[in-house]
């Protein structure tokens, strides 16, 4: 994280609104201050409120892409399910900007269900296509975030390999607490 940053963004950028959730394209030659970078994403200020843009576009900012890990990746079988692990490392990009810590290691989520989508048929079995259902909880029920953080959810998860289509429900119950944060976000919130 960082202080407020002016850019001009140099191509028309997709992005979130927070805390809705809602999709706006912020125009090319717009100033923007960046006021945080956290998991690849860019939380700006413009004239018009708060948004998120996706790394990916990181460029259209004057931004260098976060690259991902060098960790080795299997290599999934067209037509095969999606790797769970890799929908859990792409959900652990996705941060609640209050909290320096990810959702999965917050523990906020409570379900993650690949399943094939069966209508239209596959003409084969190369041309299978999957969803991912996840079901997740935020830290407070009253937490104005939920929307932005969820289609973060679901962007990340849209963007790993065999993933069709992608649903993210905020959900309930049972409501979070602290004992459902991780080792490592204990130590990342110097809770341990």
């Amino acid at each position: 994280m960082s202080s407020p940053d002016s850019r001009i963004v140099s191509a028309d950028t997709p992005a979130v609104v927070v805390p809705s959730g809602e999709p706006v394209v912020i125009p090319a030659g717009t100033t923007v201050q960046i006021t945080h970078r956290l998991g690849g994403n860019l939380t700006l200020t413009w004239e018009y409120g708060m948004v998120r843009v996706s790394g990916q576009y990181a460029a259209n900012l004057g931004e260098e892409r976060e690259v991902a890990s060098k960790k080795e990746k299997k290599k999934r079988e067209e037509g095969s399910t999606p790797f769970d692990e890799d929908i859990w490392e792409a959900l652990k990009n996705v941060f609640d900007p209050e909290i320096p810590v990810n959702i999965v290691d917050l523990g906020l989520i409570y379900s993650m269900e690949v399943k094939p989508i069966t209508e239209p048929p596959p003409a084969s079995p190369k041309d299978q296509r999957y969803k991912v259902w996840i079901k997740m909880t935020l830290t407070a029920p009253g937490c104005g975030m939920g929307p932005s953080i969820a289609a973060d959810a679901r962007e990340r998860v849209l963007q790993v390999d065999g993933v069709s289509d992608a649903q993210v429900d905020i959900v309930w119950d049972p409501p979070w607490n602290q004992s459902m944060i991780s080792e490592e976000g204990r130590m990342a919130l110097g809770m341990v």
